[in-house]
């Protein structure tokens, strides 16, 4: 509980529902800031062809919602979601740390670890102090384009990663997307697979042992992680970086770009 006693610290609710701001003024953690992922953490096109779900927005566009948000160079900011961090919590983190910024932590269990551990909650909207926009030329993490990955799909020097669940990843279910099936190629490692029976992450030993010898130590700029839309894959790419192991190229557009571009699907099932 220290830590909400730090002068730099942020909290920001990145929780995501069909009303995201709706979801915040139910109650939220006393003093957490206002962040919605579909229109801050994204710029979603009229055409989801386009990018998929969830692109990202422009880096000046971000950098001016982190200054919205009074995120500065010194902040310490703390995310979370409602999904054990694979909502848009570990977006907002991968996103903060490719603008260069690495004081950002995920929240362990989220807002349910929260409400059980006592923190407060607060139906305030909290205004904060706004700051210039962030100090960011570029972003510094990889990220890999349609046309990449469809390159190295087959190259055994590259690994592409599904994190979808299994039966998304076959083709025998698309709760979603238009179409069911998986980028032929690509490796299916759910991203529940992170995470022991409370939901929180499995320890970096456990992680390196999950995912050492599928990494074959490949570069990570070999290494390429996907989900639907560029959300939920962030979750393992943090997986990653916990277990010690670096952080590999995010395929932003995901399935959700792959699969409305006449690319060729792959299916386990008939």
């Amino acid at each position: 509980m220290k830590i909400l006693f730090d002068p730099n610290l942020v909290i920001v609710d990145a929780r995501n529902s069909s009303n995201p701001k709706n979801t915040y003024e139910k109650g939220h953690l006393k003093g957490a800031r206002f962040v919605d992922p579909n229109l801050d953490l994204a710029d979603i096109k009229a055409n989801l062809a386009d990018g998929g779900r969830h692109p990202l927005p422009k880096l000046e566009d971000f950098c001016k919602t982190l200054g919205r948000l009074g995120i500065k160079p010194e902040s310490r900011v703390v995310v979370y979601d409602d999904q054990k961090g694979a909502n848009s919590a570990a977006r907002f983190w991968w996103m903060l740390r490719a603008v260069g910024h690495d004081k950002v932590q995920v929240l362990e269990g989220g807002f349910q670890a929260a409400l059980a551990a006592g923190i407060p909650v607060s139906t305030h909207w909290e205004e904060p102090k706004p700051t210039s926009p962030y100090p960011a030329e570029r972003w510094t993490l990889g990220i890999a384009t349609m046309d990449e990955v469809e390159e190295v799909a087959w190259d055994k020097d590259h690994l592409i990663i599904d994190v979808r669940s299994p039966e998304r990843y076959r083709g025998e279910t698309e709760p979603i997307d238009l179409i069911a099936g998986h980028i032929p190629g690509a490796e299916n490692v759910p991203f529940t697979e992170n995470l022991d029976e409370n939901g929180n992450f499995l320890s970096p030993e456990k992680l390196r042992d999950k995912y050492e010898e599928l990494l074959d130590d490949l570069p990570n700029e070999h290494i390429i992680v996907h989900c639907g839309s560029g959300v939920t894959a962030c979750h393992t790419l943090l997986a990653l970086e916990h277990a010690g192991l670096g952080i590999p190229k995010l395929y932003v557009g995901s399935w959700s770009e792959w699969s409305r571009n006449d690319k060729p699907i792959g299916k386990s099932v008939g």
